[in-house]
């Protein structure tokens, strides 16, 4: 009960930094389009209908599963059609996140250490910003970290706990190596991050070896199935073949019912594959767009159904995982580079690291080697990458000062990179940094266009600020260097990195304003009639949040290669795919007919209109409104 007192008190810490950082200003910015408009307009729309049949502008979607629409139509139910409303889930995400991190990283070093492996994932860039963002990320990342600490937990000391919670016999017993901590002082003092003595392999913390049998497990497989339901069956099936692995290489696989328990295992699946098997029964082609087309196809770049993301290259991914990871990722490879030295998959007490390590790898290889990755893509190994980034400072405190001057090097080396952006025009940093994490930036590059920008006296000040903060962490990292104090450095680096937590919020809700279709909403909102017609060309995707703001919903031009590409093919959805054709047509007729475009005149279908027919209306963030010259005007 001390043990699980000092997760606890691990998971609070880490969870109250995460609602500190992360809560305030949560519904200041409007609704990002693309991006988070779409997913905020399914679950509008779940809340007039059917909770198993997603749909997105009243047409089929089949591309990602419910449990961000579940979450976030209660949501909208319990407080409003809010953009506070709508980051609620990811938030929550978030929050259970960096918990589980914490929670495994206590069972596996105690809680100095559970409290770096969830301050570490929380300050993550890329982890940051979609904890405030409308996707299923940070669910999906909450589900893999949560699953991980329930099925590592009985791992800890080399094999399955018995289900009293007891060792089995020969596991290995390891002294405490720091008191349990009786008051808050004694708490911080657990920060004395202490290696080991002579080399050898750090031992699980003996003040945090708590009862941990089949109920973790169960725990754990009811987590991953709800990663399957939250973004991917990947996110079910990766995380239980890294665990498999790492059991392999140490002989202890079978039995699998000592790590894999039947009722844990029946909970995946029913969780899991449950709503998939329901969808499939009930929506005709599901199960091949979902399985082929949405997986085996994309991998293969053959989809039957694409969208217009543009994958990134393999070096451009790396960067972007890594930079989001940053700087995290540094001390997560040499603490793999430790297992992998002294061959760590041999000994049954390294399981649980050995399974964070081949997770880790295996998701940043996997999609580095894919022809179809997109930035976020990474983003489920981060909570392993904080945990192995964790034990790489714990494990350095004889030797310290070679980990604490990489991070020194990498804090003054970001540090200068982004004061000299910030002493520019703005060009140098939009094109390096949005050209290859913005997914939008890189679909208008296709249409030789660029995406609407935040303003450059809006992104130069966080520049500084960010800038600033980096090299006084790297002064903090001089003195501990001189110090030789692992925990100094770690202390150093968690608190810049948590200090930039709210820059990148602030950069989220700057560029969410400088493509929002908010302001582009409320002029259709206040010229159109009930009866009037919208028409909106190219994907939904690019003004999701169009009829939550505005309430109406566009008829679609060119709008078939996007998320509702198969939705397009059904009968009943025809009424809202429209031709150039039927647009002429209903240009000259006497309804009135509007269109909004995000595509420049000379791209557009509305050059192609007759001439003198077309007024400009209104134009803002990339979005041009255009209406018809009645006669006599």
């Amino acid at each position: 009960m001390a043990a699980l007192r000092g997760a606890g008190v691990a998971v609070v810490v880490v969870v109250g930094l995460a609602v500190a950082l992360l809560g305030p200003g949560l519904g200041v910015a409007p609704l990002d389009d693309p991006g988070e408009g779409q997913h905020a307009e399914i679950a509008r729309e779940l809340l007039g209908g059917s909770w198993l049949a997603l749909r997105l502008n009243g047409v089929r979607y089949f591309d990602k599963p419910p449990l961000l629409y579940w979450l976030t139509a209660a949501s909208f139910t319990l407080f409003g059609l809010t953009e506070w409303a709508a980051r609620l889930a990811p938030l929550l995400g978030a929050l259970l996140a960096v918990a589980g991190t914490a929670f495994l990283g206590t069972r596996l070093l105690g809680p100095a250490a559970g409290v770096l492996a969830g301050a570490a994932l929380l300050s993550c860039a890329l982890f940051a910003a979609y904890a405030r963002y409308v996707r299923p990320e940070s669910l999906f990342v909450a589900a893999i970290a949560w699953g991980f600490a329930g099925l590592l937990s009985p791992l800890v000391g080399g094999r399955p706990s018995t289900s009293s919670g007891s060792s089995a016999a020969g596991a290995p017993k390891w002294r405490p190596h720091s008191p349990r901590p009786r008051t808050l002082a004694d708490f911080f003092k657990l920060f004395q991050l202490r290696g080991p003595r002579n080399g050898a392999r750090t031992p699980p913390a003996a003040d945090t070896r708590f009862e941990a049998g089949t109920g973790w497990a169960v725990v754990g497989c009811a987590a991953l199935g709800v990663a399957a339901l939250a973004k991917d069956p990947l996110g079910l099936l990766g995380p239980l073949a890294a665990i498999a692995i790492a059991l392999a290489l140490a002989g202890r696989l079978r039995p699998v019912t000592g790590w894999l328990p039947p009722a844990g295992l029946g909970l995946l699946v029913v969780i899991g594959f449950g709503w998939y098997a329901v969808a499939a029964a009930t929506e005709p082609s599901f199960l091949w767009y979902t399985v082929v087309d949405n997986h085996l196809l994309n991998v293969a770049r053959m989809r039957v159904f694409p969208d217009e993301d543009v994958p990134l290259s393999a070096i451009e991914f790396l960067a972007a995982a890594g930079f989001g990871a940053f700087p995290w990722i540094l001390s997560a490879v040499v603490a793999v580079g430790a297992l992998v030295r002294r061959r760590a998959w041999r000994d049954p007490a390294e399981l649980p690291w050995v399974a964070l390590a081949v997770w880790a790898a295996g998701v940043l290889g996997l999609f580095t080697i894919s022809p179809f990755k997109l930035p976020h893509y990474g983003l489920p190994a981060y909570p392993a990458v904080a945990l192995l980034a964790a034990r790489a400072w714990h494990e350095a405190g004889p030797r310290p000062r070679g980990l604490i001057l990489t991070h020194l090097a990498a804090f003054v080396l970001l540090g200068g990179a982004l004061a000299w952006w910030a002493a520019g025009d703005g060009r140098a940093f939009t094109t390096t940094v949005f050209g290859v994490s913005d997914v939008y930036s890189r679909k208008e590059a296709v249409w030789g266009q660029l995406s609407p920008f935040p303003t450059w006296a809006a992104l130069r000040p966080l520049l500084v600020q960010a800038s600033i903060v980096l090299l006084a962490g790297g002064a903090a990292l001089a003195l501990a260097a001189a110090r030789r104090s692992a925990t100094g450095g770690a202390i150093a680096v968690a608190a810049v990195m948590l200090l930039l937590v709210p820059v990148v919020g602030a950069g989220l809700a700057v560029t969410a304003s400088a493509r929002a279709v908010a302001v582009m909403a409320g002029e259709i909102r206040a010229r159109l009639g009930p009866d009037d017609r919208l028409v909106l060309e190219g994907p939904i995707e690019n003004a999701g949040a169009l009829q939550f703001y505005s309430g109406h919903r566009p008829v679609l031009l060119d709008g078939a290669r996007s998320v509702l590409g198969i939705g397009s093919t059904f009968a009943d959805a025809a009424p809202i795919f429209w031709s150039a054709a039927r647009l002429t047509e209903a240009w000259g007729s006497a309804r009135p007919t509007y269109l909004l475009t995000t595509r420049v005149p000379e791209r557009s279908i509305v050059s192609s209109l007759p001439p003198g027919s077309v007024r400009l209306l209104a134009a803002h963030n990339g979005r041009w409104l255009y209406g018809r010259v009645r006669a006599g005007e």
